[in-house]
């Protein structure tokens, strides 16, 4: 069956539609995937040009449902051919694809969707109240039983799988935010992706918050009052977890195979590792959604935009991702 992978063009101003061209342009041979992407026409076409990758992009419609590589613009009026980096307009139209492509999936005209990135701060600046993409997605989604998976494998194949507990919150109000409901929502969260990938396990480490999981509470206290207590819960439910463990050697036995997944308290503890051994294939994956959704692990890089020099390589490996769930959940 021939499913169709949405993927919206976020930041403009930014790398996101060169390095969708050309993810696609190596992905398209592979399968028979249909892909519809939803962002400006104009601007798309440009890149496609300026890359010399000669795709051929189709205006989706009823009567062209059967194309492998359209585009369609929920936003009427056209963006300007030039625009400077961080735009309010790219920014504004950056949202509206999102929540576009979100409802289709919602509405499953789409299988899965890829979001290309978004910068957070124009985002703002162009008049939105916004977190991140995630958090726009779950709200949209009406969810809020939601975590944020960042997965990648080094140069030997060997993978690392990390669920956040926290994600974008300021390092002194980490410890608050760590409460029983969540950590046992990234257990088990963390455990139906293992099984939504078709792994034969899902053996999950939880790292401690503190140096050296807290030292039996000599250097903080959460391990024994929330993260311990809800590992013991998450092994009587029949979960393989253990923990918590010191977060500076846990990851070191994920990548040798120890584990499937880990859970991490907050955000650098989780991606700071991953991205020293899969800085180039990192992907964002939004567990607990109704709906598939992955991401590139990296920014709108408006340093290199329209250069040509962007790297495709955790875009391909968020479209890889995005069709091996569609076809494993199928």
């Amino acid at each position: 069956m021939n499913y169709r992978i949405g993927i919206t063009l976020g930041d403009v101003t930014g790398v996101g539609p060169e390095v969708t061209l050309k993810a696609l342009a190596a992905e398209l041979p592979r399968d028979n995937m249909r892909y519809l992407l939803i962002g400006d026409a104009g601007q798309v076409q440009r890149c496609n040009d300026q890359a010399g990758l000669k795709l051929v992009i189709e205006p989706f419609g009823a009567g062209l449902s059967s194309a492998r590589l359209t585009i369609a613009n929920p936003v009427t009026e056209p963006l300007p051919e030039e625009l400077v980096g961080g735009s309010p307009m790219a920014a504004r139209a950056a949202v509206e694809w999102l929540a576009d492509a979100a409802r289709r999936c919602l509405r499953h005209e789409l299988d899965a969707l890829v979001t290309a990135p978004v910068n957070k701060a124009a985002i703002v600046r162009a008049g939105h109240s916004f977190i991140g993409q995630t958090e726009f997605l779950s709200q949209l989604a009406g969810v809020d039983r939601t975590a944020m998976m960042l997965l990648g494998h080094d140069e030997h194949e060997r993978w690392l799988r990390v669920v956040l507990v926290t994600t974008h919150v300021p390092i002194q109000q980490v410890a608050a935010q760590i409460t029983d409901t969540k950590v046992m929502l990234a257990i088990e969260l963390a455990a139906k992706s293992c099984c939504d990938l078709g792994l034969l396990r899902a053996r999950i480490a939880v790292c401690g918050l503190n140096p050296h999981a807290g030292e039996n509470g000599q250097m903080g206290v959460e391990e024994q009052t929330t993260i311990g207590p809800v590992v013991l819960a998450a092994q009587k439910k029949n979960y393989d977890v253990i923990g918590p463990l010191s977060g500076d050697t846990v990851f070191y036995h994920a990548l040798h195979g120890e584990y499937d997944a880990v859970v991490a308290m907050y955000h650098d503890q989780g991606l700071a590792p991953l991205k020293a051994v899969a800085f180039e294939t990192g992907v964002n994956w939004t567990l607990g959604l109704p709906f598939i959704r992955t991401s590139p692990d990296h920014g709108t890089a408006y340093d290199i935009a329209g250069q040509g020099v962007a790297n495709p390589s955790s875009m391909i490996a968020a479209i890889r991702l995005a069709k091996q769930l569609v076809r494993n959940r199928r």
